[in-house]
């Protein structure tokens, strides 16, 4: 048996005016996607647990099998990790965000999705401030992918208390009300922003940024702290052998702790310029080599943060046309020629609402089809369908048993 899991991020939405109030999954032409709900089944799947957070790291561990309740410990340590950064128990892990604030107010959670090399330039310059300032001893920048961006501290402090918030849920939002908060470190990171800001402010690259007509990196926003997971491996679990597909470090650092391989795919990004044929080619041809392969594809909950509607459909149709339809027909191909069953997932991990620009935890709507499952509701995919529907997964993370296990 061979399974696909397509991940098309933050995707599902509530009803827009701009798209005639339908939703983006509506709005778009997704004949693939519609062919996997009314040929096999739709229902909705809770994956953000009650009492947490609702974002990527807490919602795709419960879409690929791990109870968030159990197993998270934060979500810097998991893109950590994607980056190949050797982490010890007692190591707090910070996510760090370039991101541009204006006038107070949180106006862009990726500082207009800056590139690597102006990340990288701006993150030296500012790791040389941490050197040298004894306030700071312990920590240790690492520069990620675009915005994206990880400090360690080893020194022995503890943020157990120690209260921070995602840049990308306080769009349009007074930065000074969302400043981190608690326990007696809560100021030093309240001065590595102040800091950030003086430093970036004349700062050559946002110079060129400015003159460009982009957003400027203007601070340091850290975030998403804890300390490194414990999780049991996919394979000693469910028995086979996996592998991820994706741009984002926070899916290749969950890949990590479940000793998922991570493909590298040329033309990956988290935008929709990202290239989604390659994506799907490249599933398809690790099915000769791995049971499972999961195709993760960022672009809508970007489009979707950026309150891009327009863009968002676009993303979707793309997945549809380069991901969902390839992987179909090639699955069945190898049925058709060696009797090899197969199955397909696709699901958004959560809803971005593009009229809030943030994340949301309505169950989201999945689409099951392939061997032995059988037909019931017999719509087009949407979230409406999808709450018709007689299957209803209270806690996200079982969705997996269901998807490797069940005949439904």
């Amino acid at each position: 048996m061979k399974y696909v899991l397509i991940i098309p991020d933050g995707a599902a939405d509530h009803p827009l005016p701009e798209l005639g109030g339908k939703t983006a999954f509506e709005a778009a032409n997704i004949p693939h996607i519609d062919r996997l709900s009314i040929e096999g089944r739709q229902g909705t799947a809770a994956t953000t647990p009650d009492g947490m957070p609702c974002g990527s790291d807490v919602c795709c561990m419960s879409v690929l099998g791990y109870d968030p309740a159990t197993y998270h410990r934060g979500r810097a340590p998991l893109e950590a990790a994607a980056l190949g950064i050797e982490l010890i128990a007692t190591d707090w892990i910070f996510r760090v965000n370039f991101v541009t604030i204006e006038d107070g107010v949180m106006q862009d959670h990726s500082a207009g999705a800056i590139s690597d090399e102006e990340g990288q330039a701006l993150l030296l310059e500012y790791a040389k401030n941490v050197e040298a300032s004894g306030s700071f001893e312990g920590m240790t920048l690492y520069p990620g992918v675009s915005y994206r961006n990880i400090l360690i501290d080893s020194s022995g402090r503890d943020y157990s208390a120690l209260q921070t918030t995602p840049p990308h849920d306080i769009p349009g939002q007074a930065m000074r009300d969302y400043l981190p908060q608690g326990g007696e470190y809560a100021e030093l990171l309240q001065q590595m922003i102040a800091e950030s800001e003086v430093m970036f402010a004349s700062h050559e690259v946002n110079v060129a940024r400015r003159a460009k007509g982009l957003k400027p990196a203007t601070h340091l926003w850290p975030w998403g702290q804890g300390r490194k997971p414990d999780m049991p491996s996919f394979e000693s679990r469910f028995g086979l052998k996996a592998a991820m597909i994706t741009a984002v470090d926070l899916l290749a650092g969950i890949s990590v702790f479940i000793d998922w391989d991570r493909l590298p795919v040329p033309g990956q990004t988290s935008y929709h310029d990202t290239d989604y044929a390659a994506a799907g080619e490249h599933a398809i041809a690790a099915l000769d080599e791995y049971d499972l392969v999961c195709v993760h594809i960022e672009a809508p909950d970007e489009a979707s943060h950026a309150a891009d509607a327009k863009t968002k459909v676009a993303a979707i149709e793309a997945i549809d046309q380069h991901v969902v339809g390839p992987i179909h027909t090639a699955l069945e191909a190898r049925e058709a020629s060696n009797g090899e069953p197969s199955r397909i997932l696709l699901l958004p991990d959560h809803y971005t609402a593009v009229s809030t620009r943030k994340h949301d935890p309505t169950p989201v709507p999945f689409a099951l089809c392939g061997h032995n499952i059988h037909a019931v509701l017999k719509k087009p995919y949407t979230e409406a369908n999808a709450n018709e529907s007689d299957l209803h997964i209270e806690h996200g993370h079982e969705l997996m048993e269901y998807f490797l296990k069940s005949s439904l």
